[in-house]
């Protein structure tokens, strides 16, 4: 089973009212709502995986533009 979390990502990201982006939420909700226990056990992981990635990608971009700015 693999969930493209980056595409509820990204559209929860261009989502243009609080409402959009609830709705997005709530489909993920609902997808998870209907997986048997071992299908949610691998979403809870690919998730994981997901975040963990991401805090990576984010962390490294951080020091990038950081270590781009001058020091006053």
């Amino acid at each position: 089973m693999e969930v493209d979390f980056k595409a509820y990502h990204l559209r929860g990201i261009h989502a243009r009212t609080a409402e959009e982006k609830q709705l997005i939420n709530q489909e993920l909700k609902d997808l998870y709502d209907s997986l048997t226990d071992e299908d949610k056990r691998i979403f809870n992981l690919e998730l994981q995986k997901f975040l963990a990635t991401e805090m990576g990608r984010l962390g490294s971009d951080y020091e990038a533009i950081k270590n781009q700015i001058p020091e006053a």
